[in-house]
């Protein structure tokens, strides 16, 4: 056997280790007896790790003699293993144990990284100072700071609730001033689980800082922070974000909803955390501009 045959031999036995498995390899010829001209020799070629040794006596190598023609179909045979493990692969998972066919899926509402852990539980008593409520577009309130230029990340300490003009909750001694709200949307979820509103600022109206990014208050801060909507130790989350002059609230009825008032997004901002409406063409109003 020349050097350049028996180099391409030792190659081909590697990827036959490897994609049809030691008997099929042997079987065509990986480890055989050839003559070189000056006697019997044995040509073992194994995979790295395999030698001769500890090769079981019971293996089944066919003919001894490599077989040209049978190296010939071994192209196609692989290409077939590769198309079946290729199907097993979309039949099932990873561990090759659940077909994924039968594995439940996510809530399409759902996002697959979604941190979904328990809102965790209010941080005080409920307040009338820190309660906010959702009416209709001209009768809510926001948590927003109480001192001029203050963070809104930074209000999470002493945030109060402050109204719209207009609102008709006689216990709101805070009022947002004229024009602060742009304009606003109310939704409802068709299940009653959540309500929201959501909506352009301009911020030049306010005594928040115009370069301020943001942040989120719930139902943990500011110290008891509730909404009418779900009551105190429901879920409720909310973000006012100065710089993007925008600011969404959504009230959830139950304690521990994660998928409706996630509160673990407090970095996403109000577009990925309370999708909504945030750009108003019928009135000329969009919170980018």
């Amino acid at each position: 056997m020349t050097i350049i045959r028996k180099t391409a031999l030792a190659a081909l036995c590697v990827v036959l280790f490897s994609l049809a498995g030691l008997g099929e390899a042997r079987r065509i010829g990986c480890a055989q007896s050839h003559s070189d001209g000056s006697g019997s020799v044995t040509d073992a070629s194994f995979a790295p790790g395999l030698s001769a040794s500890n090769t079981p006596a019971t293996a089944d190598y066919g003919d001894s003699v490599w077989r040209e023609q049978d190296a010939l179909l071994w192209p196609s045979r692989i290409s077939e293993r590769l198309s079946t493990d290729s199907v097993k692969a979309q039949q099932y998972g990873t561990n090759g144990d659940t077909p994924r066919r039968n594995r439940k899926r996510a809530s399409k509402t759902i996002p697959r990284d979604l941190d979904m852990r328990p809102t965790p539980e209010p941080t005080g008593v409920s307040s009338l100072t820190t309660t906010v409520h959702i009416t209709d577009e001209h009768d809510f309130a926001l948590l927003l700071p109480q001192r001029s230029s203050e963070l809104v990340s930074d209000a999470e300490s002493d945030g109060i609730a402050f109204c719209a003009p207009g609102s008709s909750d006689s216990s709101c001694t805070q009022h947002f001033e004229d024009g602060f709200v742009r304009t606003a949307k109310v939704t409802k979820s068709d299940d009653g689980s959540w309500i929201q509103v959501t909506g352009c600022l301009d911020v030049s109206k306010s005594s928040l800082d115009p370069s301020d990014t943001g942040g989120q208050l719930d139902v943990r801060f500011p110290n008891g922070a509730q909404c009418t909507f779900g009551g105190y130790g429901a879920s409720f989350i909310q973000l006012v974000e100065p710089a993007a002059s925008r600011f969404c609230l959504r009230c959830c009825s139950s304690a521990n909803d994660q998928e409706n008032c996630n509160s673990h997004q407090d970095r996403a901002g109000c577009t990925t955390a309370i999708p909504g409406t945030y750009s108003f063409p019928e009135v000329g109003v969009s919170c980018d501009e």
